[in-house]
Formats: structure tokens, sequence, C-alpha cells
């Protein structure tokens, strides 16, 4: 949360305003919370990192999260842009800073603007357009890159990474003093290493998730299942940039993910048949990683 006394009693308002479904878990001392149903909303936070992904809905308590990621600009995830921007001026926050796929930042500054002449109140943000192969600084222990997805309009992806300053192998073994002196004469005795804490794609059909080796590899993967039944044919899936069980079940073997979140599924499913017949199909090898998102 950002500090500002205004927050103070988020707590107590927290109580009273909640008008958006939330599910939480957390692994690796992280807290994944959020909600996605297809054509229904899409919002996902992580407060330890203080970034979100995709504002389709935003829930009163996602106010104090100063970063966003958007994946695309469809209304189930980035509906909520513009309230979100004005909740955190009325609340006297700093802008947020607000990532989009860069072929759609023009058209989202002009939204931004006709809301702001609608509402009679500033839309204030820092709005930046990515594409795939960015990097973004985040901190000093995390950096953000952009992945390609394959959706209906212009769609990323985001890996966030922790980072640390290892010393070179070479140098291990030696005492501070020495370490210390090589340091001194002007060479770096250290290097950079990363690891993949979070991966989300948001909507796209399964090459998005092949893009990238690395979003295997994300300890937490957030990523779309939209369908599940074995009469939906895949090839009209993807065309419309979404994925199918058979998909996730034919990359069982590449997900080395900690914990697998499957979401954004069709609002034609009833909770209760998908969860049960997903889960009798995926493969032993995953079951025990996955979270249906429901």
């Amino acid at each position: 949360m950002d500090d500002n006394p205004a927050l103070d009693d988020m707590t107590e308002l927290e109580t009273v305003v909640n008008n958006l479904p939330l599910r939480t878990v957390t692994h690796a001392g992280m807290t994944v919370e959020g909600y996605s149903r297809a054509a229904v909303q899409s919002y996902w936070r992580i407060p330890e990192l203080k970034i979100g992904f995709d504002l389709g809905g935003s829930p009163w308590s996602f106010m104090g999260t100063p970063t966003y990621f958007i994946s695309h600009a469809h209304l189930d995830h980035m509906a909520a842009l513009p309230p979100f921007v004005a909740r955190r001026r009325m609340m006297k926050m700093e802008p947020p800073t607000i990532y989009v796929p860069a072929e759609v930042q023009e058209d989202t500054e002009r939204l931004l603007r006709a809301w702001q002449k609608l509402d009679r109140g500033r839309m204030l943000c820092n709005l930046i357009g990515v594409q795939a192969g960015d990097e973004i600084e985040m901190s000093r222990e995390h950096v953000a890159t952009v992945v390609q997805t394959k959706h209906t309009v212009p769609s990323v992806g985001y890996i966030i990474w922790d980072r640390r300053r290892k010393l070179k192998p070479e140098y291990q073994g030696l005492a501070g003093d020495e370490i210390r002196d090589i340091r001194m004469s002007g060479t770096d005795v250290t290097h950079e290493t990363r690891y993949p804490l979070v991966a989300y794609m948001g909507d796209t059909a399964p090459a998005g998730l092949d893009n990238c080796e690395d979003v295997y590899n994300a300890k937490i993967l957030i990523t779309e299942m939209t369908f599940f039944r074995p009469e939906h044919r895949k090839s009209k899936i993807h065309k419309f940039g979404h994925t199918h069980l058979d998909d996730i079940i034919d990359r069982a073997e590449k997900f080395n993910n900690e914990m697998i979140i499957l979401c954004h599924f069709s609002t034609r499913y009833h909770t209760s048949h998908l969860k049960k017949a997903v889960m009798k199909k995926l493969p032993e090898s995953i079951k025990d990683r996955v979270i249906l998102w429901i």
C-alpha cells in the first residue's frame, strides 16, 4: 500500500465496500488476489510486489496498488481503468503507473481524456506502451519483461523476475579483503542472477505460452483456460485467441511451475461441473499444482 493518511480507514471501509468477487491464495511469500471469468471481469494483484494485472474490475481494496500491467484492451480486462485512476486521485494518492500494449496506448489516452471531460475530474496516470521483448525496471530486486501473446486484439503477457547480485565463481573462496581490493580496482566481482517469480498471460491461444520458455519456469503461472469440453473445436478456440484444456494437457511436461492458476472460464460452464471434469482429465504430473480459479 502507498503511505497515505487517506488509507488509514481502508480496512474498515473494505468491510463496507465489498462490491466485487475476490479469491486469495498465498504461495512462496506472494499473495495472489483476484477474479477472472470470460466476458465478465478479470483483475489481479500481488500486494507484496505492489503490482496488479488487468483492470476488468477494480475492488476498493486494490486502490492502493500503484502499478498495473494490462494484457489487452477488451472490456473485461480494462473497463475499470478510468474508475481506478479516478479513485486514486480522489484519495489523494500518487498517479498510478499503467502499462498497456503499445498499439493501444494512444487510444487509451483518448479514453481517459474523454472520461475526464465527462467526469470533470482529472485522469492522472503514467501510461506507458510496451511490446514483446521490453524490460521494465520495477525495483532493485525486481524487473518485468514483456511476452508476446496471441489474441484477437494486440496483447502481451508479463513475467516478474527476482534478481540478485552474486559473487562470480572465480572470486568465490577469496578472503573478504581480497574481494574488496579487486572491486576497488574497478573490476565487477558480481553478476546478476534472475529467477521468474510470476508469469501472467492474460488471454491467449496456446502459442502465447510457447513464445517464451520462461513462462513455464515461473514459480506462479496465471493463464487462461477458457474452454474444456471435448466438443468445442480447438481450431476455432485458437482462432479467437483462447486456450482449451487439451492444450494444457498436451504441454503437461513443460510446466515446471510450482503453482499453475487456470482461469477465465467461459460463462457457459457451471463451476461444479467444470471443476469435476477438469480435475478428472488433468495428468497426475501437474494436478497437485493446479488451482482452478472459480
